[in-house]
């Protein structure tokens, strides 16, 4: 067991890009590292609550054999309105059967979590923690609130607020903050693109306010992230410099975010554990440092 109470776990996103960062978690699980704080945003809401569970095997299944079930997702799912990814499947009925959830190892997790999600109708970002969560349905729609994305998923509707993606929000995907006004002051961060990505300027942002001209608040988000993104970014970077965090890319990524073939994914995987692997050595001395 590694004790790294004093560090806060931060997870970005990215769908089925995830396939590549789930063998972080699946170590992390492996190896025993007990965080102090755990905080992910859309697919990170994912491994995020797959962490504080402690399952190994969940972690891996959710990105890439669980794209071969048939519930899934795909054009069809779309067509039929249930979202390109089936989320309400995906997140609120497959704990059930298809991806077992241990609750009991979730709740004895003394981790502070964090999930993060935008509401639609204002643009706020709001933040769950287990004080939101009383049962596992709780949980999951927060997690399938957080996930959301735009066009490609219907909103998740939380006592009567629609949501989107926590990546729209405030943070553009990166937590960081809400991790330092946690009192934190070291972190691993798990992130699913290059060192060197800086996200680009909107495109026709006269377009995207026209397909969501019902929701200007989303509009205004997709609008604005790319700078949110790049300050979170530019923040990791500082916080690297200083000796306090310790950041995961992605240096072989092979899969987009709405990737379904299995083989790609597995291949994904692979790739994503050769280099959890060779970059081990020097988590484990930043965690026990």
């Amino acid at each position: 067991m590694i004790d790294a109470l004093d560090t806060a776990l931060v997870i970005e996103g990215g769908g089925m890009r995830n396939s590549y960062t789930a063998p972080c978690i699946v170590k992390l699980i492996q190896e025993q590292v007990q965080f102090g704080w755990v905080g992910g945003v859309s697919a990170g809401a994912s491994h995020t609550v797959n962490y504080l569970s402690q399952d190994a095997i969940r972690a891996e299944d959710s990105f890439v054999d669980f794209a071969n079930n048939p519930s899934f997702g795909g054009v069809g799912s779309l067509m039929r309105g249930r979202g390109y990814f089936n989320a309400e499947y995906i997140y609120e009925r497959s704990a059930d059967k298809d991806l077992p959830f241990n609750w009991q190892a979730y709740k004895d997790n003394p981790a502070i979590m964090n999930l993060a999600a935008t509401r639609a109708d204002t643009g706020e970002s709001v933040y769950w923690s287990q004080k939101d969560i009383e049962k596992p349905s709780d949980l999951f729609a927060r997690v399938r609130a957080s996930s959301t994305l735009p066009l490609i998923m219907p909103m998740r509707v939380i006592d009567g607020v629609p949501y989107v993606d926590g990546a729209l929000g405030e943070s553009g995907g990166i937590t960081i903050a809400q991790a330092e006004l946690a009192g934190f002051k070291k972190f691993l961060f798990i992130g699913s693109k290059p060192r060197g990505y800086v996200r680009p300027k909107a495109a026709r942002p006269m377009m995207i306010r026209r397909v969501f001209r019902k929701n200007p608040a989303v509009a205004d988000a997709l609008i604005t992230r790319p700078p949110k993104y790049n300050a979170s970014k530019d923040r990791l970077l500082e916080l690297e410099r200083e000796g306090r965090a310790c950041l995961f890319f992605p240096e072989d990524m092979q899969v987009a975010s709405t990737e379904r073939s299995v083989a790609k994914l597995r291949a994904n995987y692979a790739a994503g554990r050769a280099q959890t692997y060779a970059e081990w050595p020097g988590w484990k001395e930043f965690l026990e440092g």
